[in-house]
């Protein structure tokens, strides 16, 4: 199945699914402690944009990302910059910061499969992956050509997320203020 077949074919369909190698992958169900977190990253993106002034748009999950033709994912947030995207779109064409929240179902893959599939779309620069008990987030970045630069942050740490301009507080992902 390709991205496109996959989006027709999820579209009103019950639960939610990524797009693996051509095959839909049910996601498991979230606990509350993962959806209060995705959502406070989603808001200190939202918060972060609007106080420095940046052209750069915030979704939470639900946002589909095309890594190939026959692979898709659904980040736990996602910003992008340019014009604000249609409300009808369902692909993020131009993603330029991609964050997964480590769930006991998703770990082993938000640190291999989704790594390498994510830098595989030229316009993403920095991949986060947030662990809500552990308070910390390990931050993938692109540097020059090919190579990813990972670094370990902790809640007393601030992201620079360069060439967006972006710079967010970690603490914010794991409480509002």
């Amino acid at each position: 199945m390709t991205v496109d077949e996959y989006l027709v074919w999820a579209t009103g369909r019950p639960g939610r699914y990524e797009l693996v190698n051509g095959r839909p992958v049910r996601m498991s169900p979230e606990t509350t402690g993962h959806i209060s977190v995705k959502s406070l990253v989603w808001l200190a993106f939202l918060d972060a944009i609007e106080d420095q002034g940046l052209d750069l748009h915030a979704l939470g999950d639900g946002a589909t990302l095309r890594i190939t033709d026959r692979t898709a994912f659904e980040p736990d947030a996602v910003v992008y910059g340019g014009p604000v995207l249609g409300r009808k779109e369902m692909i993020v064409p131009e993603p330029v910061i991609v964050v997964e929240v480590v769930s006991p179902s998703s770990g082993g893959r938000d640190s291999s499969v989704k790594l390498a599939g994510y830098f595989t779309v030229p316009s993403v620069m920095h991949y986060l992956v947030v662990d809500g008990d552990e308070e910390t987030v390990v931050h993938h970045r692109r540097t020059d050509g090919t190579e990813i630069a990972t670094r370990l942050l902790t809640s007393a740490d601030t992201i620079d997320l360069a060439p967006t301009g972006l710079n967010v507080a970690v603490r914010r992902f794991f409480a509002r203020r």
